[in-house]
């Protein structure tokens, strides 16, 4: 069956981000030899800010290796990159005083948490992100970041 619900409204792309964020999460669950049900579980909190993009010329430059932090959505404006060379795994990285980032892009191989609040703090909104996690769109401004262990 395809279109809106019995007469309820759907917001235009609203559906076919969610249903691509599922995929991800549940191939991601199946590579990693997890339960395809706790992927979409996790999902839920990431699920507005995680997607994907089919078209690999939307998505701004990230090397492998890399966490890339852009100050405007769509992967535009300046960018700021943290190489795992350069950051203590699990210890608070802090974006410059005065910018914040409204997208970001996740190639470390390792988990990666954003955080609204500048001392990464978890009384503001954070997020964990896996690696490979491509966000066009951020719910709030990241003003901070940790990359964990594997």
């Amino acid at each position: 069956m395809s279109g809106p619900a019995a007469g309820k409204p759907t917001r235009p792309g609203r559906t076919a981000t969610a249903r691509s964020v599922a995929i991800v999460l549940a191939l991601a669950a199946a590579s990693a030899g997890g339960p395809v049900s706790s992927a979409a579980a996790a999902a839920a909190p990431v699920a507005q800010s995680a997607a994907v993009h089919r078209d690999a010329t939307k998505l701004g430059e990230c090397a492998a290796g890399e966490v890339c932090l852009w100050q405007r959505k769509e992967f535009r404006g300046d960018r700021r990159t943290y190489e795992l060379s350069g950051v203590s795994t699990g210890s608070c990285e802090r974006l410059p005083k005065g910018m914040s980032a409204q997208s970001f892009a996740n190639r470390t191989g390792r988990p990666v948490t954003v955080y609204q609040s500048e001392e990464c703090a978890e009384t503001g909104e954070f997020h964990t992100h896996p690696s490979g996690a491509w966000t066009p769109e951020a719910a709030y401004r990241v003003r901070a970041l940790k990359v964990w262990e594997r």
